[in-house]
């Protein structure tokens, strides 16, 4: 069928998962006509991914998609930790200063059901049982090819694709993408849902983890009752692909926490998986007018259930980015730091998931050792609290990106640095006296200008009005008043100036007294310019202009720069250091003529000790002479 469907879309998205539903509603908030399609027939019914973290879940509240999942969702307050039989201690939740500081425990058909309904909302509804087969890129737009259920084939063009379709991608194997990585081995993933009858009781906001020798159980409890329970456990048998049966899954729970009696009672509707990962990602995430995101770019084992959370980061990093680019406001190298943003965040993911102990499967002698320390560092609230911001992903940000520019005033060091996310603190905007949390202060469609409400004299805000209205980029000036001193100091300093990202994160640090900062950061944005953003390891230089950093210094000489001479073997680097030519080494020589007194000769071998005159003993030896009287002191007497 070569229909005219996909005349007048501008993005086409392939996967209708939860990366996929989120690139597709931020994408149709700016104002982006999309097309989304998924070679299922329908929804996946069942589950998957379960845990929503903090970051995730403020990203999805911009989007305008938060309240309604946390209602179908239960939030995890605590979780207790077991070494088989034996209680090591509780891990609390929401020590983060955020709207959202909790987990959020929600089955993934459920987020997929709900981010369907927002993007029919929207005006886009998922077009099902339509696989899309192959793919070509052109200069100024993508065509590809779907293949509806009744086996017709449709071709259709748009100025981009993104490819959100999981780790068997059509769109990167036709991009020629490599997905670089290897298979985990010795490590198998053994999960269901189910509700136990055991002593622990079913409390809603609690989970537990049970450690074991060569295991690890985490059990989570489901909005509609019961526990998701993951077991991770070696691999004594690769060849073992079948899903595991009740009574294996009973045996695994009973062996690992030594609970006598214990029973599970399968949920509807009945889902049991065994699974085994890779840790891979794909060697660039955009090739011209092609785009990947979510599995499609990266993929690991669910090891600190991040995987669903990474994806969804990076749809809510490249929709307004893609958005921006399309309309012209910026130019398409604003699309390669998501490449580097996103591929940095999946590199650092798959390499602290070695570390983490709490869940990888240990053997004997490492597990005695884990588990003894475990109990002493829950004891402490400073553990607990950095453990929490690290499992909600807080304070990971981009402090590495070209969109990072850091130029705060001299010995200034409070407040966040570019890259890092706004602190979501309690400030007071406008005239109004009620303190309002920031993040509800900024917005998805939009950059926004943070400064102290006390230096927003009316000169400063002209100049930064009429900087920002030279650009295309909208840019919103924000005074606010921070509600104490405490959060004072999570903000920048008084004098200097915050631009926050539309994804919420710290583009540019600078004083109010240098808006040429501002300045140059807006022109790297421009679509057009010698000053455009590259991700290079000098952010605030563009590809075109930036040289490679030599030693030396125009400024420091007067006369020209000669040519450097070819390297010679013993030839000093700075003949200034050296005041003669250098001698060849000749062995008992002494290297350094002060230290001999005598005027070197012409040298000669060494006589051996037994060619040399017997010494004379000491009883050969002349007599000395009479010892001198000691003499005493005139004055003294002795």
């Amino acid at each position: 069928m070569d229909g005219d469907v996909g005349v007048g879309v501008d993005v086409c998205v392939v996967g209708a998962g939860p990366v996929g539903l989120t690139l597709a509603i931020g994408l149709r908030r700016l104002g982006l006509r999309v097309r989304i399609v998924d070679r299922a027939p329908a929804a996946k019914r069942e589950a998957r991914a379960l845990v929503l973290w903090a970051r995730a879940r403020e990203a999805l509240d911009a989007l305008g998609v938060g309240e309604v999942l946390r209602r179908h969702g239960v939030e995890l307050d605590s979780v207790t930790i077991h070494a088989r039989d034996r209680f090591l201690g509780e891990l609390t939740t929401g020590w983060a200063l955020s709207a959202h500081a909790r987990p959020l425990n929600i089955e993934q058909h459920d987020i997929e059901r709900l981010l369907c309904e927002e993007l029919a909302r929207l005006g886009t509804r998922v077009e099902w049982n339509t696989e899309l087969t192959d793919v070509h890129l052109r200069e100024d737009r993508a065509e590809f090819t779907l293949r509806h259920a009744d086996g017709t084939e449709e071709f259709a063009t748009a100025p981009w694709i993104v490819g959100c379709e999981g780790t068997a991608g059509v769109v990167r194997e036709r991009l020629g993408i490599p997905f670089e990585g290897r298979r985990r081995t010795g490590l198998q993933v053994v999960q269901g849902n189910a509700r136990p009858t055991w002593p622990l009781g079913e409390r809603p906001g609690r989970g537990h983890i049970f450690l074991a020798p060569h295991r690890s159980l985490l059990v989570f409890p489901l909005p509609g009752g019961g526990f998701r329970f993951f077991c991770f456990r070696d691999d004594p048998d690769p060849a073992l692909t079948a899903a595991p049966t009740v009574g294996e899954l009973r045996d695994l729970v009973a062996d690992t926490t030594r609970i006598p009696g214990l029973r599970l009672e399968t949920t509807e509707p009945l889902w049991l998986n065994r699974a085994r990962f890779s840790d891979r990602v794909a060697a660039r995430l955009r090739h011209g007018r092609g785009l990947l995101a979510g599995d499609a770019a990266h993929a690991w084992a669910p090891v600190g259930g991040h995987g669903m959370n990474v994806g969804i980061l990076g749809a809510h990093n490249l929709a307004w980015k893609l958005a921006a680019v399309h309309r012209g406001q910026a130019g398409e190298t604003l699309l390669d730091t998501y490449c580097h943003e996103q591929r940095r965040m999946a590199v650092r993911y798959i390499r602290e998931m070695r570390f983490n102990f709490m869940e990888l499967p240990l053997p004997p002698l490492g597990h005695r050792a884990f588990t003894a320390t475990v109990p002493g560092a829950l004891a402490r609230r400073g553990f607990q609290r950095r453990l929490d911001l690290r499992l909600s992903d807080l304070r990971r940000g981009h402090r590495g990106s070209a969109l990072s520019w850091h130029r705060p005033a001299p010995h200034r060091r409070s407040g966040p640095r570019a890259g890092d996310r706004m602190p979501d603190v309690r400030v007071t905007a406008g005239a109004g006296p009620v303190a309002r949390r920031l993040h509800t202060l900024l917005a998805y469609e939009r950059w926004t200008l943070v400064l102290h409400a006390a230096r927003a004299e009316p000169g400063v805000l002209d100049a930064l009005r009429a900087t920002c209205a030279r650009f295309p980029v909208p840019v919103r000036i924000l005074p606010v008043a921070p509600r104490d001193a405490v959060e004072a100091g999570r903000l920048p300093h008084p004098a200097d100036l915050c631009l926050v990202r539309p994804d919420g994160y710290v583009g540019l640090v600078a004083p109010l007294t240098r808006p040429a900062l501002l300045h140059d950061y807006l022109a790297a944005l421009a679509p057009t310019g010698p000053r455009a953003i590259r991700s290079t390891r000098k952010p605030w230089r563009s590809l075109r202009s930036w040289k490679p950093r030599s030693s030396w210094k125009p400024w420091r000489s007067r006369k020209p720069r000669e040519p450097q001479k070819p390297w010679e073997p013993w030839a000093p680097q700075k003949p200034w250091q050296v005041r003669e030519a250098r001698k060849p080494w000749r062995p008992w020589a002494p290297r350094k003529p002060w230290r001999s007194r005598k005027p070197q000769g012409p040298w000669e071998p060494r006589a051996s000790r037994k060619s040399q005159e017997p010494r004379a003993s000491r009883k050969s030896r002349e007599p000395r002479g009479p010892r001198k009287s000691r003499q005493t002191h005139p004055r003294h007497g002795h």
